[in-house]
C-alpha cells in the first residue's frame, strides 16, 4: 500500500529515510471470520506482524449490524492494549492492517483498512503492496468525476468496484483487481464475508489458517502461532479466497498466474520464525550465510553479526568455517525512527544511538561482519568505523544476499537506483567507501542455491528478484508514464498530522 503523495505521484520510493540504510517492507494485513471477539484476535495477529509496518494500525470488524473501525498511528502495542478491542470493535469478523509509508508522514486518513459504503452495502479493504498501474487509473477515474478521499493507491481498488454495479460482489471484486498491476496482497470484509486475494505472480504474500472453525487470513505464519492458529495452506498467485459462513470457496482471477514470490521476504523482510513458501525463513538465511562462507572466505578470527537481520546468516558462516560466532554489536531495541535529531552533529551519532560495540570480542581480533544486504552503505561505513574504534585489528565485511542494483515497484521502500551503492561502484570501490579489509556479496546463484532450487530459470524465474537482477515481472505503467512525460499532473493535499 503506497501514499502516492509523499514523493511525488509516481515514485512514491524516491525518496528514502537519511537516518536509516535499510529497506523496509509496506504492511502486514490480518483477518479472521467467524469467531466472537474477532477484533482481540486481530489485535494479537498484528502484534505479530508488528515488524512489517510500524508507522500506523487500524482494525475493521462487523457485528452482525454494523461496521465499526479504529484506526490510529503509531504501534499495535500503543492503541490496541488495555482494556478489550472487541468491546470496542465487536462481531465475529475482523480485519486489520499495519502500516509503512514509503516516504515522510502518515496521516489518519491513509491509514487502512478503508471502509466504504458501496450500494451493496459496506465494504473495509486492507492492503500489503504497490501497484505500479495506480496513478495512471485515478487519472481516468478523476476524468469520471470519482471523488478520491485518499492519496493510497488502495483506494483505486474500492472505486473500481463502486463502478461497476452489476453481478455478485465478489464478481465485481474479481474484476477491479484484474485491471491492477504490481505485487498486492488485499484482505478485505463484506458484512458476510472475508475476501483474500493475491496478484498474479504471488509477489507479496498471503496464507490461510484456522482456529477452531474460524479461518483466519495473514502474511506470514507467525501471525497464526500468536493465536494459536493452524497453517492450512497459502493463496495461490492470482487466486481470490472467499470465506463466509459455507466455507472457503476459490476463484481464479488470472487463469495464466506463475508464482513468483518475493525472494525478499527471505533475505530480509519476514520473521525467521514464519515459514513462506513452505520454507522456513530461518534456515534459508543459514543456508544463504553457508553459501556465502563458500563463495567469500575470510581469514578471520571472530563472525560477528549485523542485529538483528545479519543473525542466522552469521550463524551458517560460522557453522560452515568453524570460525567462532560472537554477538559483537549489541543493539538498542528502545531507540526508534522518531529519535529527535535536529542537528548534523547528532544525526551522525544515529548507529551508536541503535549499536554499541561489545569491546571484549573485537578488541585486537581480525572481524568478518555479516548483514542481510546493503543498501547505500552509510549505515555499514559507520558500524565499520564502530568496530575499528572498538580495537579490531581488521574488519572484512559480507552481504548475504547479492548486490542491490535495481529499485522496488512492488511495496518495497527502498532509494531511487542512483543512491543504491551497488548500482553505481565496482566493488573494488565499495570496500574502500566501506572502509573495509574485504567485500563480499552473496551471489544470484548461491541465493537460488540456499531457497533450495538448482539454479535460476533465466526464461521463468522461479522468484522476485528484480532488485538484484532488473527483471520486473510486471509492467510499471506508471513508472513509464513519468518517463514519458505522458502523465497528467494531479493535485495532492500535503496534510498536517
Amino acid at each position: 500500500m503506497t501514499d502516492m503523495s509523499k514523493t511525488g505521484p509516481l515514485n512514491p520510493s524516491c525518496e528514502f529515510d537519511p537516518n536509516e540504510d535499510k529497506i523496509r517492507e509496506e504492511c502486514g494485513v490480518f483477518g479472521i471470520f467467524g469467531m466472537e471477539n474477532a477484533a482481540s484476535l486481530t489485535a494479537l495477529g498484528l502484534h505479530a506482524l508488528q515488524h512489517r509496518g510500524q508507522e500506523a494500525c487500524g482494525i475493521a470488524s462487523y457485528d452482525g449490524k454494523k461496521f465499526h473501525t479504529e484506526r490510529h498511528l503509531g504501534l499495535v502495542g500503543d492503541n490496541f492494549t488495555g482494556e478489550d478491542p472487541s468491546e470496542r470493535l465487536p462481531g465475529h469478523i475482523s480485519i486489520g492492517h499495519n502500516r509503512y509509508s514509503t516516504a515522510g508522514q502518515t496521516v489518519l486518513r491513509n491509514v487502512q483498512p478503508l471502509f466504504s459504503e458501496l450500494h451493496s452495502g459496506g465494504f473495509a479493504l486492507a492492503h500489503n503492496g504497490h501497484i505500479t498501474n495506480a496513478y495512471t487509473i485515478r487519472e481516468h477515474l478523476v476524468e469520471k468525476g470519482a471523488l478520491f478521499q485518499s492519496t493510497s493507491d488502495t483506494e483505486v481498488v474500492i472505486h473500481l468496484i463502486a463502478r461497476k454495479k452489476s453481478g455478485e460482489f465478489i464478481d465485481r471484486f474479481v474484476n477491479a483487481i484484474r485491471q491492477v498491476d504490481g505485487g498486492y496482497a488485499f484482505v478485505g470484509m463484506t458484512q458476510d464475508m472475508l475476501i483474500g486475494a493475491r496478484d498474479r505472480f504471488g509477489i507479496r504474500p498471503l496464507l490461510i489458517g484456522r482456529v477452531g472453525d474460524s479461518y483466519i487470513l495473514a502474511s506470514e505464519t507467525c501471525a497464526f502461532d500468536m493465536i494459536g492458529a493452524t497453517f492450512i495452506r497459502e493463496v495461490e498467485a492470482g487466486e481470490v479466497v472467499v470465506i463466509n459462513a459455507d466455507g472457503i470457496r476459490s476463484f481464479t482471477a488470472f487463469p495464466n498466474a506463475q508464482c513468483r514470490p518475493c525472494i525478499f521476504e527471505f533475505v530480509y523482510f519476514a520473521r525467521p520464525d514464519s515459514i513462506v513458501s513452505g520454507k522456513s525463513v530461518y534456515q534459508v538465511r543459514k543456508r544463504m550465510g553457508r553459501r556465502l562462507a563458500q563463495e567469500t572466505p575470510a581469514d578471520v578470527d571472530v563472525i560477528i553479526p549485523v542485529p538483528d537481520s545479519g543473525v542466522p546468516a552469521a550463524l551458517g558462516y560460522s557453522q560452515e568455517t568453524g570460525i567462532p560466532f560472537e554477538l559483537g554489536i549489541i543493539r538498542n531495541h528502545y531507540v526508534g525512527r522518531t529519535f529527535i535529531q535536529p542537528t548534523q552533529q547528532i544525526r551522525d551519532m544515529g548507529v551508536r544511538l541503535k549499536h554499541s560495540a561489545n569491546r571484549s570480542m573485537i578488541e585486537g581480533k581480525r572481524v568478518l561482519l555479516v548483514d542481510d544486504s546493503i543498501v547505500r552503505g552509510t549505515t555499514s561505513t559507520k558500524i565499520v568505523r564502530m568496530i575499528k574504534a572498538a580495537g579490531a585489528k581488521e574488519v572484512h565485511f559480507r552481504s548475504a544476499s547479492p548486490p542491490i542494483k535495481h529499485p522496488d515497484h512492488y511495496g518495497i521502500d527502498m532509494p531511487s537506483k542512483d543512491k543504491l551503492l551497488a548500482a553505481n561502484y565496482d566493488l573494488k570501490a565499495m570496500t574502500e567507501m566501506l572502509e573495509v579489509d574485504s567485500l563480499g556479496f552473496l551471489s544470484v546463484e548461491g541465493l537460488y542455491w540456499a531457497m533450495g532450487a538448482e539454479e535460476r530459470i533465466a526464461d521463468a524465474p522461479q522468484f522476485t528478484d528484480h532488485c538484484f537482477t532488473g527483471d520486473y515481472p510486471t509492467p510499471l505503467i506508471d513508472r513509464d508514464r513519468e518517463a514519458s512525460g505522458e502523465s497528467k499532473q494531479l493535485s495532492f493535499l500535503v496534510e498536517v498530522a
